[in-house]
């Protein structure tokens, strides 16, 4: 019998020549960096790039390594980083209804979800790599 498997996940806080955020606006949490599952097989930095890519249609450079979220009840394991962008173009997606860059303030205020405006918070904060694990009583 297989044990629990951990779902990792990577997510990019991308921060444009202006400094502005680039957000989507997903159907079931809203406003949100881009950011998602790591496939089988691909490495948690290909799977950071590979989903902003899928999501917002930019391509990005991983910057830094900012650090991890981790739920210990779902074992769901958060890995974040800073990037910028050096191509594409802003394309929604099944995963985005809306895609764009945003003044950090006006950014921040969009994300409603708490947990999701404080990894973003967590990044800009530029501080060591943190590692914060909770469970899911701590978020909605």
């Amino acid at each position: 019998m297989a044990g629990p498997r951990n779902l990792l996940v990577a997510t990019v806080v991308v921060r444009n020549a202006e400094g502005k955020l680039l957000l989507i606006r997903g159907p079931r949490r809203g406003w949100e960096c881009p950011g998602g599952r790591v496939e089988e097989g691909e490495s948690i930095q290909a799977g950071a790039v590979r989903e902003v890519k899928e999501e917002t249609g930019i391509d990005v450079e991983l910057t830094r390594f900012c650090g991890v979220y981790h739920n210990v009840t779902q074992t769901i394991t958060i890995f974040l980083f800073m990037g910028r962008p050096t191509g594409g173009k802003l394309t929604t997606s099944e995963e985005s209804l809306e895609v764009g860059y945003y003044p950090v303030d006006e950014g921040l205020a969009k994300v409603t979800w708490k947990n999701l405006r404080q990894r973003i918070e967590s990044c800009l904060a530029e501080e060591a790599p943190f590692l914060v694990e909770f469970d899911e009583n701590d978020y909605p």
